[in-house]
């Protein structure tokens, strides 16, 4: 194996904490705009997200901000809130690790521009030779699509790459599909579906993963 891909939410790091900063607000502009209590526009605002859950909008809150008319982007908040992005602690060892070993590394997100900014702003950046977002390729994953394009960026062959991801659907599958080995970061240790080729708990893992494949 020559190179190793990532996805970057819930498996490089999670914006959890920012969202749940971001959401209050948010509600609250929909209930003076709308007229409505922050409940109702607490139900009508998540209705849209889970309606349009793995679509191509999905993964894009600035999206969803101009639809309900919020006064807000995302750039904004990660400018503003950069200490609430959290890198999970096995992250930059493992990445160094990697590196240093000579594999070529690269992220696959079905997320917008404003990816890179987070990785910018989480100093992950330096780490990756390629980083492809949804608006290079004009789709998300599990097209195949969006995984050969991050190969040619690369210059690997499928077979000799493989993707790092917490969704068995879109980077699991989405990378098997197209001929890499899918290895789920299961962080939280959900039921186990026997479709990866590898399931890890953490990024250590993979020190020893590599070697094998």
């Amino acid at each position: 194996m020559k190179a190793v891909f990532f996805d970057i939410d819930e498996t490089l790091l999670s914006e959890k904490p920012l969202i749940m900063l971001l959401l209050p607000q948010v509600y609250s502009q929909l209930s003076k705009r709308l007229g409505i209590t922050k409940k109702k526009a607490r139900d009508l605002f998540l209705k849209e997200i889970i309606g349009r859950r793995e679509t191509y909008e999905w993964h894009d809150w600035n999206f969803f901000f101009k639809l309900f008319g919020v006064d807000i982007t995302y750039e904004e908040l990660l400018k503003a809130y950069p200490h609430k992005l959290t890198v999970f602690p096995d992250v930059k060892p493992t990445l160094e690790w990697l590196k240093k070993e000579g594999y070529l590394l690269g992220v696959i997100t079905s997320g917008p521009e404003y990816q890179r900014l987070k990785l910018r702003l989480t100093k992950l950046s330096k780490y990756f030779d390629v980083i492809v977002t949804r608006e290079d390729v004009n789709t998300v994953k599990p097209d195949p699509k969006i995984f050969f394009y991050a190969l040619k960026e690369a210059g690997i062959e499928p077979k000799d790459a493989a993707m790092v991801g917490d969704s068995l659907h879109q980077d699991v599958f989405g990378a098997k599909n197209v001929g890499m080995k899918g290895i789920w970061i299961n962080r939280n240790g959900e039921n186990d579906y026997y479709f990866s080729d590898y399931e890890i708990r953490t990024l250590y893992e993979l020190m020893k993963i590599t070697k094998e494949i």
